[in-house]
């Protein structure tokens, strides 16, 4: 049978008589080719478990070194030890430094020392970092080279790993981790877990080898490149510490060789090693396969990991110990399970780095003898391979092609050769330079002292002082220093004074490497020999145990009899001369080959043998010529290369934030913008729209300017020359304003742009800019054309258009003239006094301003609230113009705020009789006076039957027994005497005016309006609003009504003054009295939040101190993880108030008495304003938690963040955590739909972009989960908060998609009057609702999957539903078009959801109703008003005793539909159960006197007809707006028996505004007999 075994070409031979490849044959089956072992039999496990059958865990991986000896810790539990130790770089650099070039005094060679590092990674790992991380930094003293260096101030050093079980008593201190297991078990070949032994044995395309080997490059000579990126150790290289440092990125993890020892590369000598090993196990796999061609590759594997394993524990303990310790160990006498194999603490922290001694400065690389033994070779630079510069960089040399040849390379062959024939350093208790100074660290602090560490590490794991150490080993206490009869005098003397004498402060291994002789000192030898022996009798898979069933007797004579030579002979191509036989030793014979014994000339005598060792020159400073690389940057900032990602990822938040804002903003101010992007397209389409509407002026479109900060607005101008008027208007039509021409007209025409300005006395100037040149002078001609039409005179100045605007007088000077004007003028109306600034400020110019300044009649209509085009301002503006000059001077107002404030009632009818009396005869016609009635009507957008108005006059005049046609001013007086005269009693001061009812800076405008407006008001609510005097009035307008609320005005009681405080604190306890319940589920959901918050936030800051994030992150993870778990509560818990079914369910049983459903929309908001705060503290805290970790080291996040593995080389950047991980993107697409959401949920946004942002919420919630998913800093917990409110959201849900699903066939549709059109379609048969519940539609014809919310109007008791939707936005403008029967014979189809609950519903369950509507909002009162009428003709009798329904419109022409089921409700309300109040706002923004003349026209018709002129109704009519407060004293009075009154509101948000207002001031009102309890609804 032939065989090939790794590469057949070898050069040589094993030895003259036989060839290399027999030694497999002779290993496995002592030439009898015969192997054969079908036996089973217990492998050797790779984690150390179950080695132990009595104690399963002893020797395992992970699990704490030994302690010989109580440990040491400062406080006895965890605390560093050696606190009054000297520091550790002084120690190092006064005791254990020495020059580079000593030799060992033993003959021990390099290869004996790697080898050793070699072992000592097989038994030992515990170096890794503690996770959290714990530094233990060296002060660096003042004088140090490394202050200079670095610039740093402190050596960082990591505490090392322990199991955090530990450390929180002197019972139970903190001990330290062994990573791996003690066994001699292959674990640096194989690695500690089959998982990662799979790894190894796998290529890079996922195959698994076939025949058991490890998986190999370079035609078997390496292993395969770690590309599957295994988590190997992988620190910078110092050697390229500034490639790294400015490229952010250490060199990659693939480029390693994979290898069972994490560590494995970290040196070229410790990879020699590992390969070595590697090779020999597929050497023996390879035979192996040879004899069982039919076994497995895993059979095959293990089969050979047994005898590399076997082999491995021989060669170190018999061969390698033996050389290490210049003594054997006693016999074996097998396997004892009572002894415990663990790392003594003492071996790991000192006796095991004894080798650091004999470690040379660099490794020559040899060559073979056979070509010529040479130890310099031209393809590497340097004479020797310096060992601080190969860490981390170990296969350069062994992978140096050597002649130019791909296939040849430098091989471990040659670094063998050179380690074999060079002397380590001498035994002593001095370091070379490479480790004492320079040995790897991070990339902050490139080279460290690997001494100083070594004192620090036995003070990190709580090692006692040398004696101790000495002690607990029964060695004797050392008390002086003779003892150290190796170390010069020197030495001795620092030794002392550093110490100041103390001999019990010395660390373990400052005392033991000082003990140094030949071979380790007493204490180290001690130590080491101690542990190797608990190593190989405590091992139940040693080789020797012949009870374990491994090898026979014939194959344990043979694994002893094998020696390392052997194994290194079998798996190189060396000849058998390239190497002594004792390759832990320098040559000292003829067992070399010939051409090297010419090369070695250092010679190394032992006296007691006589035997004289060779080597090759001992390299030193000048043989190395070849410095440790320093870092050429003194220091690296983590937080480099991550700040251009921090600032654009905060800037690009922001901005999205403001640009969100600056965009919801505009589109819903999009009414304020022009859109104007072709302005001839634009003209055009404007003159189309005007010739369309019949208007003959010529309109011209032009750009008017308002004010230098103002921008200009696009506007047409008309001469309207039949009006003598230039008139200003939109580009839709819209009037803007007039300019009435008379007198003169100025023209200022620019003469550098394209502006005219035209300024008239007491006018605004207009200021107008054109397109073009053309269409200016156009314009002109025109103007010239009307001016003379008018009559006017003009005069035209050309100047800049600078001088030309400082001449323009702009809106806001003409109101500030007028401000001042009315100032004046009510100053001396009504004699109020000023402030002393106010009368600096009226200097001579400013009174002889005002005395001059004159109203033109579109300024005199604003102080009246009205249009200029009105029939009414236009005749009052006539009669209070005396002069007749088309202006109200100052006088002349001045007597008419005169005649109103001190005048009778006879001068103020006389002045309304006069506006009428056109032609001043003295006397009205039937027609005048018809016309006066009509044009009070007009005003008010009001309209009346001809009969009705006959049927009015008629009774007037009968009233007061007037037969003739025609009224005289006697017999108008005597018609409206009573009222009139009431109106004349009320006299008006501001002497008393209230401080602070306005502004300070408030307009004297606005203050005109409101005398004007309220002259001729209630007299108490002018007392209260003006803080004048006003006589009492008793009305006796409503005594002679015919409705049910006579006594009303009648019974509103004194109120009593209290003391404000008690009525203060009444107030209080009257409104926690009716909000207990909301007040008391928001207390419990606030205290439920909080804690929560407190919770997490104590937890992460003190309970997960020891985790290390907070100590990074500062308490900045306090805030954002407590906030985390309450963001997580509140948005968790905003589906429950999400549930509409649900809590329309639950608002029908009893649980409703305790928790308020009503209030379920409130809770949402307060709910979403505690999740945006929490929301808000956790991005902010984030921002500063992402920054802190991007400063810190790769290797520190690593451990923080486990869950988040990127490869070794990588150096994550702040972009890496937030862009680059599943929590830092999500909380990005988070904030992002978070920002959407809030911004389009501010109070004055648009429905549209309302809805748009909370439809957002099901990708917000999934983000939440899959933020959770990324485990960053704990597992998710958000599913905890979360599952329980989304399976009642999805029940809810389910519960109205399967509403949705059903179509719904439209019945009828109508389009009503003020833009509103009402749907009516069939009941579904299973849809039972209550009057005041509402639905949401969506209409088949627009959108399926589009709903909108609309209060049903129908009654509970019919067969079909109705809605009234008014018109208002895209989807209900939509609507009416869609179902306009003029259009559609065949309505569109419909979805139905719902119905829902609310507040309205629950009307009949108060003794005392009262029903507010305002605008769309008497919707839900229509169905109430339904149901009520319903019941009333059944006799149906309910809770509710009285209804008062207050119907608030602007006219009576809104909403006509409603005064249908109104005079139906009146026409079956035979009981008086409801009582219909109606209040047409129209007139409160109109004169007054009209307003008090066109109620006694009411009045009387109403005494003849018994119903209302307006309406047509039986209702009372106000007119104005309701006083609540006033209502509902009066109902307090009238329902004194009645303890809680129901109030029901729906509306515009004024009006509810004001009811709710109103509540409140009434509930504080103490020994107040009914409390009002108000529900509102906006629209």
């Amino acid at each position: 049978m032939s065989r090939q075994v790794l590469r057949c070409d070898w050069a040589g031979t094993y030895d003259k008589e036989k060839n290399r490849n027999e030694l497999a044959d002779w290993l496995l089956n002592g030439k009898t080719n015969q192997y054969r072992f079908d036996k089973h039999v217990e492998y050797e496990g790779y984690d150390g478990w179950y080695n132990n059958l009595a104690r399963p865990d002893s020797g395992a991986i992970d699990r704490p070194l030994l302690r010989r000896w109580p440990a040491a810790y400062e406080d006895g539990s965890y605390e560093p030890s050696g606190r009054n130790r000297p520091n550790p770089l002084e120690l190092s650099d006064n005791l254990l430094s020495g020059d580079i070039g000593s030799k060992s005094k033993t003959g021990k060679n390099a290869l004996l020392v790697f080898f050793g590092q070699q072992v000592v990674e097989e038994i030992l790992d515990a170096q890794r970092a503690a996770c959290p991380p714990e530094y233990f930094n060296i002060p660096i003293p003042e004088t140090h080279r490394y202050r200079n260096l670095t610039g740093h101030t402190m050596l960082p050093l990591l505490r090392t790993r322990y199991d955090m079980r530990t450390g929180y008593s002197p019972n139970n201190p903190r001990q330290q981790l062994n990573e791996i297991t003690p066994y001699l078990d292959g674990g640096l070949i194989y690695g500690t877990t089959k998982a990662w032994s799979d790894y190894l044995r796998k290529y890079a395309n996922g195959e698994v080898d076939p025949n058991g080997l490890l998986a190999s490059s370079h035609d078997g000579l390496f292993p395969e490149y770690n590309t599957a990126r295994l988590p190997m150790a992988n620190p910078p290289p110092p050697f390229y510490h500034h490639k790294q440092a400015t490229g952010h990125e250490l060199h990659k993890v693939s480029r390693f060789f994979k290898l069972g020892n994490p560590r494995g590369n970290e040196n070229t000598f410790l990879l020699t090693f590992g390969i070595l090993w590697f090779r020999w196990h597929n050497y023996l796999a390879s035979n192996i396969k040879l004899y069982h061609p039919e076994w497995s590759s895993e059979r095959i594997f293990n089969e050979a990991r047994k005898w590399v394993i076997a082999t491995q524990q021989h060669v170190v303990v018999d061969e390698w110990l033996e050389s290490w310790l210049g003594q054997s160990l006693d016999p074996y006498n097998g396997y004892d399970p009572s002894i415990d194999p663990q790392i003594d603490q003492f071996f790991q922290a000192a006796a095991m780095r004894f080798g650091h001694t004999l470690v040379v400065p660099g490794v020559y690389l040899r060559d073979y003898g056979r070509n010529g033994c040479n130890y310099s070779f031209p393809e590497w630079p340097n004479n020797a391979v310096r060992t601080c510069n190969s860490f981390w960089r170990p296969q350069e040399a062994i992978l140096q092609k050597l002649d130019n040849k791909e296939e040849t390379v430098m091989d471990i062959d040659r670094v063998l050769m050179g380690m074999s024939v060079q002397f380590c350093e001498e035994e002593d208790h001095k370091i070379v330079e490479d480790l004492r100074g320079n040995v790897f660290g991070p990339l902050e602090f490139p080279r460290r002292d690997l001494m100083a560490i070594n004192i620090q590490r036995g003070r990190d794991h709580g090692l006692p002082d040398y004696n101790t150490a000495r002690k607990a080993f029964g060695l004797p206490k050392v008390t002086n220093e003779s003892h150290f009869i190796n170390v010069e005098d020197d030495i001795k003397t620092k030794l002392v004074q550093m110490h100041n004498g103390n001999w019990d402060i010395i660390d373990t291994w400052v005392g033991g490497i000082l003990e140094t002789g030949d071979n380790p000192g007493e204490l180290f030898s001690t130590i080491i020999k101690d542990q190797f022996r608990r190593i190989r009798d405590g091992d139940r898979f040693w080789f020797e145990n012949k009870a374990n069933g491994l090898f026979t007797d014939d194959e344990i004579l043979r694994i002893k009899d094998l020696k390392v030579y052997d194994i290194i002979m079998a798996v190189t191509k060396m000849d058998y001369n390239d190497i002594p036989q004792n390759p832990f030793r320098a040559p000292h014979s003829n067992d070399i080959h010939g051409e090297c014994l010419k090369k070695l000339v250092e010679y190394q005598r032992i006296e007691s043998s006589k035997v004289c060792f060779k080597a090759l020159p001992q390299l030193n400073a000048e043989r190395l010529n070849e410095e440790c690389k320093q870092a050429e940057l003194k220091s690296y900032d983590y937080f480099s290369n991550s700040e251009v990602s921090f600032i654009l990822t905060f800037i690009f938040l922001s901005a999205f934030i403001v640009g969100l804002m600056t965009l919801v903003w505009f589109l819903t101010q999009r009414q304020l913008i022009v859109k104007v992007t072709d302005e001839p397209k634009l003209s055009k389409a404007v003159r189309d729209t005007f010739i369309k509407e019949r208007i003959l002026q010529t309109p011209y479109t032009v750009k008017e300017w308002t004010g230098f900060k103002s921008p200009m607005n696009s506007v047409v101008i008309i001469l309207d020359d039949v009006n003598k008027r230039i008139e200003v208007k939109t580009q839709r039509g819209k009037s803007v304003r007039a300019i009435y021409v008379n007198g003169n007209i100025e023209i200022y025409i620019a003469t550098d742009q394209l502006h005219i300005m035209i300024k008239l006395e007491h006018e605004c100037s207009l200021v107008m800019r054109f397109d073009t040149d053309y269409l200016r002078e156009n314009f002109l001609m025109a103007l010239e054309k009307f001016i003379e039409t008018t009559g006017a005179t003009r005069e035209r100045v050309t100047l800049s258009l600078t001088a030309m605007l400082k001449q323009a007088v702009t809106k806001a000077d003409r109101k500030r003239q007028l401000d001042m004007f009315f100032r004046v003028v009510f100053a001396q109306a009504f004699h109020i006094r000023h402030s002393d600034d106010e009368i600096v400020r009226v200097n001579s110019k400013t009174a002889r301003d005002i005395i001059y300044t004159e109203l033109t009649i579109t300024e005199f209509a604003e102080t009246l609230g009205m249009t200029p085009h009105s029939e009414f301002v236009r005749r009052i503006f006539s009669l209070i113009d005396k002069d007749k000059n088309g202006f109200v001077s100052f006088r002349e107002f001045l007597d008419m705020l005169f005649l109103f404030a001190k005048g009778t009632g006879e001068q103020k009818a006389k002045l309304l009789f006069d506006m009428y009396d056109i032609n001043g005869t003295g006397h009205l016609t039937e027609e005048d006076f018809r016309n006066m009635i009509k044009s009070l009507m007009e005003t008010v957008h009001a309209s009346v039957r001809p009969n009705d108005l006959e049927e009015t006059i008629r009774s007037l005049k009968q009233n007061v027994k007037i037969t003739r046609a025609g009224l005289s001013f006697h017999d108008f007086y005597k018609i409206f005497k009573d009222d009139v005269d009431q109106i004349g009693n009320v006299n008006i001061e501001f002497a008393n005016f209230k401080k602070g009812a306005r502004g300070k800076r408030d307009s004297y405008l606005h203050q005109a309006v409101d005398t004007i407006e309220c002259l001729y008001q209630d007299p108490a609510e002018l007392e209260s609003r003006m803080g004048g005097e006003g006589s009492s009035i008793q009305s006796n307008s409503r005594a002679n009504t015919r409705t049910i609320d006579e006594l009303q005005d009648q019974v509103i009681p004194n109120v009593r003054n209290v003391n404000a405080r008690n009525s203060y604190f009444y107030g209080i306890s009257r409104y926690v009295e009716i909000k207990k319940r909301e007040i008391f589920w928001a207390t419990l959901y606030t205290i439920i939040l909080l804690a929560i918050f407190v919770e997490r936030a104590y937890y992460y800051t003190v309970e997960r101190e020891h985790s290390g994030l907070r100590r990074i992150a500062g308490y900045g993870v306090t805030v954002t993880r407590g906030a985390a778990s309450a963001m997580m509560f509140t948005y968790s818990t905003l589906l429950l108030t999400m549930c509409r079914n649900i809590i329309t369910l639950l608002r029908e049983t009893f649980i409703n008495n305790f928790v308020p459903f009503d209030s379920s929309v409130e809770m949402h908001k307060y709910i979403a304003c505690w999740a945006l705060v929490f929301t808000i503290m956790h991005i902010i805290g984030h921002a500063f938690n992402f920054y802190h970790i991007a400063t810190q080291p790769a290797d520190d996040l690593t451990c923080l963040f486990r869950n988040y593995f990127h490869a070794t080389h990588e150096l994550p950047k702040f972009n890496y955590w937030c862009w680059q991980t599943m929590t830092g993107f999500t909380g990005i697409v988070l904030t992002i739909i978070a920002a959407v959401i809030y911004i389009c949920a501010i109070p004055g946004v648009s429905r549209n972009l309302f809805w748009f942002g909370h439809k957002l919420y099901p990708f917000f919630f999934i983000f939440m989960v899959l933020h959770g998913t990324g485990r960053l800093i704990q597992e998710p917990i958000f599913p905890n908060f979360f599952i329980g409110p989304l399976v009642l959201f999805v029940i809810d849900m389910l519960i109205s998609i399967n509403r949705k699903k059903i179509e719904i066939r439209v019945l009828d549709a109508e389009l009503l009057p003020s833009a509103v059109t009402k749907l009516e379609f069939k009941r579904p048969s299973n849809f039972e609702y209550k009057s005041g519940q509402w639905v949401r539609i969506a209409c088949l014809g627009i959108n399926s999957s589009e709903f909108h919310p609309f209060t049903i109007s129908s009654s509970p008791n019919e067969a079909n539903l109705t809605v009234h939707i008014r018109a208002v936005g895209p989807w209900t403008n939509a609507i009416r078009q869609l179902y306009d029967r003029n259009t559609l014979s065949d309505f569109p189809k419909i979805h139905l959801d719902g119905p829902y609950g609310e507040g309205h519903q629950d009307w009949y369950r108060y003794d005392v109703s009262v029903l507010v509507g305002g605008g769309i909002g008497v919707t839900p009162f229509a169905s109430i008003l339904k149901d009520i009428v319903f019941r009333a003709n059944i006799a149906h009798k309910t809770n509710c005793r009285k209804v008062y329904f207050i119907w608030v419109t602007r006219t009576q022409r809104q909403f006509e539909w409603l005064v249908d089921i109104i005079r139906e409700l009146e026409m079956s309300d035979v009981n008086q159960a409801v009582s219909v109040h109606l209040f047409v706002t129209q007139f409160y923004t109109k004169f007054d006197l009209r307003t008090t003349l066109l109620y006694i026209c009411e009045r009387h018709f109403q005494r003849v007809s018994g119903k209302s002129l307006i309406t047509g109704l039986k209702a009372v009519t106000h007119f104005g707006r309701p006083q609540f407060k006033e209502f509902f004293r009066s109902l307090q009075s009238l329902h004194a028996d009645v303890s809680n009154i129901g109030v029901f509101s729906c509306g515009p948000p004024p009006m509810t505004t004001s009811v709710e207002r109103a509540c409140i001031q009434i509930n504080k009102v103490p020994n107040s007999t009914s409390t009002f309890h108000h529900h509102f609804k906006n629209f």
